[in-house]
């Protein structure tokens, strides 16, 4: 049986595209190993984002190389968006690395490492799609599970290389996500969280009549599911009626994930975001009056090509006065192949570096006034199992806490039997920072 280890960079997308690829080598007789100096064969699925993920997926293959040239790998490929991005370069500059695969060709990854198919580049347009019946090995912790319910996006912002690399907005049909649920769920999942480069577009290049509200609900109707949660909306066009069932089935939470990348419009139509403050502001009203217990999370960019001072102190303004529940930020990269990259005003590394971190101080304030909060109440929590920080402690989550982004709840004083994949309720007891710490009631 060869041993195979998967590298896995960036998104969550990135993470399912991962999971597919070690549910296909694990049919085909393969071993996923954890530790790299344990395995065979290598696999890297890399992230292209930004500047710092080229340079993550780079420094992960280098390290695999190293393994390989002393002979202790036989086989070291690479997938994913770098792959599917420097197709051209890539095979002269790593020429210890066997095979390269596309965004739209990783599923051939048996064929590749089983010796069937000879070619050493495997590039081509990103057009496939994943169904309930390709082979996936779920890799996320007990009871949870990502669905990515779509492929690629349509939308052209000024920054963003992601659809040259992923290629158009591509839904999956609704009977083959809500058939994968349901295989997801027969094995323990309690919670879903869907996932695409824009969330909000599902089902408009299927019918009239499907959209993600839709998708939402037959989700919900999948026995043995007890979270759904949605990320990555596009802040244009979310439908109503999704908004209405956060509000009113229990299944589906009431949390919306929002990437809104600016407040002023100078910026915003720099970044052919095509919004407005004043629009942004509207959607959120209209999201909150709609959905009154909402966790808000957003992600926005600093530093990008003729951001001036007034612009950020715009952008803290905003971010004060919607007081948003979670934030992630980015500094702008200059990204070779995006509009933004051609644009004059490159502002300086140091100061969108400052910004980021005055942005975060800023977010880090309101988040820990969100999380004091819960001080006294009463949750249900995802049990994921021991906590990172320290093998004492057991860590979960609430339905206000989404994965590997919103921070965790630290259990203490678990009675014995509190299994990983269960839900609890927790009596939350402190706050921190970013996590809280409670104990289990029930």
């Amino acid at each position: 049986m060869k041993r195979v280890h998967i590298v896995s960079l960036g998104c969550a997308k990135n993470r399912v595209d991962s999971e597919v690829m070690a549910g296909i080598l694990q049919g085909e007789g393969y071993r996923l190993v954890s530790d790299p100096d344990q395995a065979d064969v290598a696999v890297v699925n890399t992230c292209t984002f930004i500047q710092p993920a080229n340079e993550e997926s780079i420094e992960a293959i280098l390290e695999l190389a190293n393994l390989k040239e002393e002979g202790r790998l036989e086989k070291l490929v690479v997938t994913g968006c770098m792959a599917q991005r420097f197709a051209a370069e890539l095979p002269t500059e790593l020429p210890e690395v066997d095979a390269f695969l596309g965004t739209g060709t990783y599923h051939r990854i048996g064929d590749v490492l089983g010796g069937r198919e000879l070619s050493r580049v495997l590039v081509d347009a990103p057009r496939w799609l994943p169904t309930a019946q390709t082979p996936r090995l779920n890799t996320s912790p007990p009871g949870s599970a990502w669905l990515k319910i779509s492929e690629g996006c349509d939308h052209k912002c000024a920054f963003c290389i992601i659809p040259s690399i992923r290629g158009g907005h591509r839904s999956r049909t609704l009977a083959s996500l809500v058939e994968e649920a349901r295989i997801l769920a027969a094995q323990g999942v309690l919670e879903l969280n869907l996932v695409g480069q824009d969330t909000t577009s599902y089902g408009r290049d299927l019918s009239a009549d499907i959209d993600l509200a839709v998708l939402t609900e037959a989700l919900a109707e999948v026995d043995g599911l007890e979270w759904i949660r949605v990320h990555y909306l596009y802040p244009r066009g979310v439908p109503q009626r999704l908004l209405e069932v956060m509000a009113s089935h229990p299944k589906v939470l009431p949390y919306v994930d929002m990437p809104l990348q600016h407040a002023s419009d100078r910026m915003l139509r720099a970044m052919g975001r095509g919004t407005s403050r004043a629009r942004q502001e509207a959607i959120l009203d209209n999201i909150r009056a709609t959905v009154p217990d909402v966790t808000l999370r957003s992600t926005f960019i600093v530093g990008f090509p003729g951001e001036t001072e007034e612009d950020f102190d715009e952008l803290l303004d905003f971010v004060r006065q919607q007081g948003f529940h979670r934030v992630g930020a980015f500094p702008y990269w200059q990204e070779e192949g995006t509009r933004a990259a051609e644009l004059p005003h490159q502002v300086p590394e140091e100061v969108r570096m400052q910004r980021l971190d005055e942005l975060m101080e800023l977010q880090a304030g309101i988040a820990k006034d969100h999380l004091e909060r819960w001080i006294g109440r009463e949750v249900r929590v995802l049990v994921q199992g021991l906590s990172d920080e320290t093998e004492l402690l057991l860590q979960g989550r609430t339905a206000h806490q989404a994965p590997e982004v919103d921070g965790v709840v630290y259990i203490n004083d678990a009675p014995e039997g509190v299994a990983p994949g269960t839900m609890r309720r927790v009596l939350i007891e402190d706050a921190l920072d970013y996590d809280l710490v409670g104990r289990v009631v029930d």
